[in-house]
């Protein structure tokens, strides 16, 4: 047994620290102390969530290599990204409120005089490894040096594409600190970052920071790093408040009834940041169609005349086997179906939700492959179910809760066989 023992811990020793490490001591016990951990996991929201690839592994290879489709995964020429300068982000925005995609999953939201710095990722590859995984798409539009002082740090779950080793280790050599979702706190003390600096919730739980209100809401996803996926990491999506302006950040998820909850506790919101990229008929329970996306935009909204809705998760890396286009015109086909207000900035350029000049116009169309016919999503809905949608939400809001009340409340590289976040 000794052997075994010693075999053990030499394993330990090989795997690479960006695997990080899992809780234990009074945090393993806090999680165990979670409703939302049962029979030895955390537990999805709406029930089980397949979060393998569906289907026989023959399938997903005539999918990944099919030698028509695999081109249009990435873009034809270099990716209009616009090179952000301190200078950009050093004025106070006008409105109160102001949002700047470095692309993915990774926003920089100034709210309310503080600066929110979500799923950071500005590594080259989101993957344990340097040489290997889903390589960047575009650069990163500035420094990470370059940012300036942040407040606060929201991680949404510890896949390699929003929780970034190198990216955190960096950000460890500053005063900013750390909201997570329960668990995922073990693996940031693991590269540096000291427990004081740590925030970690459940979900439904609120902390307060510099005057701003963070609540871990429910999300359905799953978690891991290493080779086992011990589902002892929770994730979740975001509501962060201040005394003027609310938003929302999804994370990753799958669609579920629970959007028009977090909405009716929560929301309207002066904007949403919501997954639409890397979905796929193998794994439909974990991430969004922008189909989809848009509907979880309008249960959380309570309808399409509230703030705009920012697209995340896509045009950065490929992790999956849609079209490197189609989350972006998807987006704005669901948003035209409603009359949904949608942001479509290039990754980098600021904008403010509030403002006339919300980013509009479709940058992606001058670097993608032609579609070979018409975009086609996985689970698309239809306009009229989006619409149907659309006002189910708006009604279900309007008998839960008052606007007042609500607001006094409160890289060519392939994809991966698993889909990285």
């Amino acid at each position: 047994m000794a052997g075994f023992r010693t075999l053990s811990s030499g394993l330990r020793a090989l795997q690479p620290g960006a695997f990080g490490a899992d809780p234990s001591g009074e945090r393993m016990a806090r999680i165990r102390r979670s409703p939302h951990f049962r029979d030895g996991v955390f537990q999805n929201p709406g029930g089980p969530a397949r979060t393998r690839p569906s289907g026989s592994a023959l399938d997903f290879a005539k999918v990944f290599f099919d030698k028509d489709t695999r081109p249009r995964r990435t873009p034809k020429g270099t990716v209009p990204v616009h090179s952000t300068t301190l200078a950009d982000i050093a004025r106070p925005p006008v409105t109160g409120l102001r949002l700047t995609w470095m692309g993915h999953s990774s926003v920089l939201a100034e709210i309310d005089g503080r600066r929110v710095l979500f799923d950071p990722v500005w590594g080259e590859r989101c993957s344990p490894f340097s040489f290997a995984g889903p390589k960047r798409l575009h650069p990163v539009p500035l420094p990470l040096a370059a940012l300036g002082p942040v407040d606060v740090v929201v991680i949404s779950h510890d896949h390699y594409d929003h929780l970034d080793m190198p990216t955190i280790k960096a950000l460890a050599g500053t005063d900013t600190l750390f909201a997570v979702p329960l668990g995922v706190g073990a693996h940031l003390e693991h590269w540096g970052v000291s427990a004081g600096r740590l925030r970690e919730l459940d979900w439904h739980e609120t902390t307060k920071i510099g005057g701003l209100g963070l609540t871990a809401t429910p999300a359905r996803h799953f978690c891991g790093r290493g080779l086992r996926n011990t589902q002892h990491t929770l994730w979740a999506s975001w509501v962060v408040a201040g005394d003027e302006h609310r938003i929302y950040h999804s994370g990753d998820t799958g669609y579920f009834d629970g959007f028009k909850e977090i909405g009716a506790e929560h929301g309207p919101f002066d904007a949403t940041m919501i997954q639409i990229g890397a979905y796929s008929d193998f794994w439909p329970d974990i991430h969004m169609t922008p189909e989809e996306g848009m509907r979880a935009h309008l249960d959380l909204q309570g309808g399409p005349e509230h703030g705009p809705m920012l697209p995340i998760h896509w045009a950065t890396f490929n992790l999956a086997t849609h079209p490197w286009a189609d989350p972006g015109e998807g987006t704005l086909e669901a948003a035209r179906a409603v009359g949904a207000a949608v942001a479509l900035p290039r990754p980098g350029e600021p904008f403010e939700p509030a403002a006339e000049d919300v980013p509009s116009d479709p940058w992606w169309r001058g670097v993608a492959l032609e579609p070979a016919g018409a975009r086609v999503a996985a689970q698309a809905l239809t306009g009229a179910g989006i619409k149907a949608a659309s006002d189910a939400a708006a009604v279900a809001q309007a008998d839960t809760v008052s606007d007042d009340d609500r607001r006094s409340g409160k890289g060519s590289e392939d994809p991966e066989a698993l889909p990285a976040g």
